[in-house]
């Protein structure tokens, strides 16, 4: 039977709070009660936690696909867990030589002790009954309801040091300048291009995340926690979904800044609806997703079911498309492998355009650009695309973030710029503030 939350607010702070004790914790925050934006996320729940590990798998970037079916073929269960952006390694005859300041796994997925799911105000507990005694049931579950509120002070909850960007503005315009380059000698179309913020010190994870949240409450949300590797994520938008036989993507291309009245707003709003550039930036990766799920579909079952849908988010406007697509439900991973990395965040032709990211930017993505979320027994699954998202290693003390654009030919090195600002500013700010 479901447990009744009168708070779900204030039961999901308990959930995160929780999570300090688990190695292996996964949150996934679709914000639905707060209504951050007009976006119909498709979700099956409102939130879903994962905690502790009873099996786990880890792998490269050039066998991790292949070791995961293999795992996930073996148990009947719920998986948690990432895809880095590396993984493109094994997909395609490409390498990664960036240096990686919070090292994630190219891949990790976990077999969780307890999974507590949220629909409205119903939670449900689930686990595995041979691993958890009818004790161990009933203190879990006083854990979840009663467990102290953590509170920071003082500087515990954003950075005392300054965060540094591996470009200087005038790096990254000759940098857009050069892509634009190969973009007019046909080398590629669109490609996303990326640039980092770094910091080396300490912050309070769950609370940095629970001021994220607030701040910018998104669809995708999630913390992830792996030992001392840590993100705390914001994200906007869906990588691929699977229910039964019948697959969504949801790539975003078109970002405005919110206005500061509500005449600004809605000029914003109206602004990127007719933007040009910005269409042509959405309706490249829209034709690119086609393709990529067309390598699992059944014949003529992909569909785009909304093109340049415009949704209002605390920080910006996005334009949003929906992609769809039936699939035989074995080939459940291969959709996934087909699809990946997700065209948003590369570029069009695919490959050619994960060289220039290589070729140009200065730091791994990582876990950054790949996806969280989660396989359920039946193999359906829900995956984000990590973005506006905060890394951290506590055993390092290093703290990052990424932000970039799609430059096209149309792209103004300006605007690109300012745009990464726009999207970085949430972040920036959590990072940087103290707490009264």
């Amino acid at each position: 039977c479901p447990l009744f939350v009168e708070d779900v607010a204030c039961f999901k702070h308990r959930l995160l709070e929780a999570g300090r004790h688990f190695s292996r914790f996964a949150l996934l925050d679709s914000h639905r009660s707060g209504k951050p934006s007009s976006f119909n996320v498709r979700n099956r729940y409102d939130f879903i936690a994962a905690m502790g590990a009873v099996e786990e798998m880890k792998a490269g970037e050039r066998d991790g696909f292949t070791r995961l079916h293999r795992f996930a073929e073996s148990l009947d269960d719920w998986l948690f867990g990432h895809f880095s952006y590396d993984l493109k390694n094994e997909v395609e005859q490409l390498s990664s030589s960036h240096p990686d300041g919070v090292e994630f796994s190219a891949l990790h997925f976990f077999q969780p002790l307890w999974v507590v799911l949220g629909r409205g105000k119903d939670v449900w507990l689930e686990y595995l009954p041979e691993r958890v005694s009818d004790q161990e049931i009933c203190d879990f579950t006083k854990q979840l309801t009663g467990v102290d509120l953590h509170a920071s002070n003082g500087n515990a909850l954003g950075l005392t040091t300054s965060l540094q960007g591996r470009f200087t503005k005038e790096e990254y315009l000759q940098a857009v300048n050069h892509l634009k380059d190969h973009i007019q000698r046909g080398d590629v179309y669109e490609v996303t291009f990326c640039q980092e913020y770094f910091a080396y010190g300490r912050i309070d994870p769950f609370a940095v995340h629970r001021e994220l949240g607030a701040l910018s409450p998104a669809p995708f949300s999630c913390f992830y926690r792996l030992d001392d590797r840590y993100l705390l994520s914001a994200s906007p938008e869906r990588f691929l979904s699977k229910t039964g036989n019948q697959l969504i993507s949801q790539p975003i291309k078109g970002t405005i800044g919110r206005g500061r009245t509500p005449e600004e707003d809605k000029k914003h709003r109206e602004s990127l609806r007719k933007d040009i550039k910005e269409q042509a930036e959405n309706v490249m990766i829209v034709d690119l997703v086609r393709n990529d799920l067309s390598r699992t579909a059944l014949p003529q079952t992909v569909k785009v079911d909304e093109l340049f849908g415009i949704y209002a988010f605390p920080q910006v406007y996005q334009m949003i498309s929906t992609i769809s697509a039936r699939i035989d439900p074995h080939h459940y991973l291969q959709s996934i492998r087909n699809a990946f990395p997700m065209g948003s965040m590369t570029g069009a032709p695919k490959v050619r355009a994960m060289e220039l990211i290589e070729q140009y930017e200065r730091s791994r993505r990582g876990v950054y650009s790949g996806a969280v979320g989660y396989f359920d027994p039946r193999k359906d699954f829900d995956f984000n695309v990590v973005i506006r998202s905060i890394l951290y290693n506590s055993e390092k003390n290093y703290v990052s973030f990424q932000v970039g654009g799609a430059i096209t030919n149309l792209s103004d090195p300006q605007r690109e710029y300012e745009e990464c600002q726009v999207k970085a500013k949430a972040l920036k700010k959590v990072l940087t503030q103290k707490r009264e």
